[in-house]
């Protein structure tokens, strides 16, 4: 099988294992991944050379490039980061072919701290899960991808294998055209390439250019050409039972003399002798990867030790319990509220008046009050229980601490603070058993900034505003509206998540066949 298809969930474009690895065997895939060993040791294979990865190392796997990891015998914990390169790759141009070199002299440099603080983040936002995770997790994958671009496409060869390079960093465009020549070269190996014909595409003389190559990679052009036929006829090796004349002649050698040189030098070994010796070792159907995921407990205390700083940003965020609305038309125990709704109280006063506009808008339909709760409403204009054709949901985002406040406030400065201090997240979960058919529902969504824009347009003199300000004030204080069509045969789910005090009306309602 040999290639590995990397699956995507949860409509991210990366995918993260954090594991106490046993074996993982030799496979590639098309997508990049970045190795960050938490606790232990590991062995890394990659390609030709074998690296004993310790806690605390970054090792970046550059799309397609044959590895696999084992044991050392000792426990380790290691993240596992796969990018999505079809997403990542509409955002910088050749991503794909960039070769990526974490390999430093000194393990403690900046570069590198930074390099773990992110992929930290980015385990941190996965298991937390919080409000608006997934953008959250994209946009610190991005600042990866930066700190990549930016520190880690400069290397060089010594003692057989690549290391970081430096002297060269922060010259964009030699960074540049390096990955332009290594991408062109893994596109065209497989044929007669020559030094000359980059040199024309890159506009450089051929003395020039060789010693760009040379300086860069500490490789001649015919030894990196030749290197990079050797790392791709590997894949032939070990997933394919063809014979080497023709995994030779396939890679871009012109003879097969040339081809076992090559293969000798950087894998030492012949071909066949390879391939006798790892066949056995790629995964399949037969052999499968061994590891044990380990458990967010277990990830957040390695992650505390090894990166300061980060584990502290995410340790006050409370994994808030779910508020749970049940709305059941079969439940012969519910029935019409009556008297006001619990959130009256606050939502009656003038100095909330902002606040209370969803409220309003749903007070304003005279609907039957079905549920209720300190920072949630159910109504409907039906006959509770029994068939509903319609269900107005009001959800708010508030603590007991904003709730006690908001009943003691007596200036619109005063809101605004309070507003702008709390950052408490919240999830809400609708359950409505009994709607059957295809409804419409409508979102009538108030965050945090457009509670903040309202209260200061409100408290700001006329005139003291220029077209340009007043716009964006208009703007932001709009709330957003949303509408979507549901099916459902007998149950109807919902939910609402908040960070910063919030609202959202949801109007349900039954569509008619058509």
């Amino acid at each position: 099988m040999l290639k590995e298809k990397i699956t995507y969930r949860d409509e991210l474009p990366i995918n993260v294992i954090t594991a106490n690895i046993e074996e993982y065997p030799i496979h590639f895939h098309d997508d990049m991944e970045v190795v960050y060993v938490l606790e232990g040791t590991i062995t890394l294979r990659n390609g030709y050379y074998t690296y004993n990865l310790k806690q605390g190392d970054v090792y970046i796997l550059n799309d397609r490039e044959m590895h696999s990891f084992e044991s050392t015998g000792e426990d380790n914990m290691v993240m596992m980061l796969q990018l999505d390169l079809t997403y990542f790759s509409r955002y910088y141009d050749n991503l794909r072919n960039s070769f990526f070199v974490t390999e430093m002299e000194d393990d403690s440099d900046e570069s590198l701290d930074i390099l773990r603080g992110i992929l930290a983040r980015i385990m941190m936002e996965v298991l937390q899960k919080g409000y608006g995770y997934e953008h959250k997790v994209i946009e610190s994958t991005h600042n990866l991808i930066a700190c990549l671009m930016s520190d880690f496409r400069y290397f060089v060869m010594e003692d057989g294998k690549f290391k970081n390079e430096a002297r060269n960093k922060g010259n964009k465009i030699l960074a540049g055209r390096l990955n332009r020549i290594t991408d062109y070269m893994y596109d065209n190996y497989n044929r007669k390439l020559t030094l000359s014909e980059i040199a024309e595409r890159e506009h450089l003389s051929i003395y020039y250019l060789s010693h760009i190559i040379k300086e860069a990679a500490g490789l001649s052009f015919q030894d990196l050409l030749s290197y990079i036929r050797v790392e791709e006829s590997e894949k032939l090796l070990l997933g394919t039972n063809k014979k080497i004349g023709t995994i030779a002649e396939e890679t871009g050698f012109s003879a097969v003399r040339y081809y076992i040189k090559h293969f000798e030098h950087w894998f030492g070994m012949h071909p066949l002798e390879y391939r006798k010796k790892y066949i056995g070792k790629i995964i399949s159907r037969e052999i499968e990867a061994r590891y044990t995921r380990c458990s967010p407990d277990q990830i957040e205390s390695a992650v505390r030790r090894q990166v300061k700083g980060v584990y502290a940003d995410y340790l006050d965020k409370l994994k808030v319990k779910p508020t749970i609305i049940d709305v059941d038309i079969y439940d012969d125990y519910a029935g019409i509220k009556t008297g006001e709704p619990e959130l009256e109280e606050i939502m009656s006063r003038e100095v909330n008046s902002i606040l209370a506009e969803p409220y309003r808008l749903l007070r304003g339909l005279d609907e039957n009050l079905i549920a209720s709760g300190s920072n949630y409403m159910v109504t409907t204009k039906g006959k509770f229980p029994g068939p509903l054709s319609s269900l107005s949901i009001l959800v708010y985002n508030f603590d007991e601490g904003v709730c006690g406040a908001l009943k003691k406030i007596d200036s619109s400065s005063e809101l605004l603070k309070l507003i702008k201090d709390y950052e408490g997240e919240a999830e809400f979960l609708v359950r409505a058993t009994g709607l059957s058919g295809q409804f419409r529902v409508l979102r009538y969504r108030m965050d945090k900034d457009n509670i903040i824009g309202k209260i200061e347009s409100m408290n700001r003199p006329e005139g003291e505003m220029s077209r340009r300000e007043m716009l964006l004030g208009t703007l932001c204080e709009e709330p957003a509206v949303s509408s979507a069509t549901y099916y459902s045969s007998d149950a109807l789910s919902l939910r609402s998540i908040f960070k910063g005090v919030g609202a959202e009306l949801i109007l349900i309602d039954l569509m008619e066949n058509r």
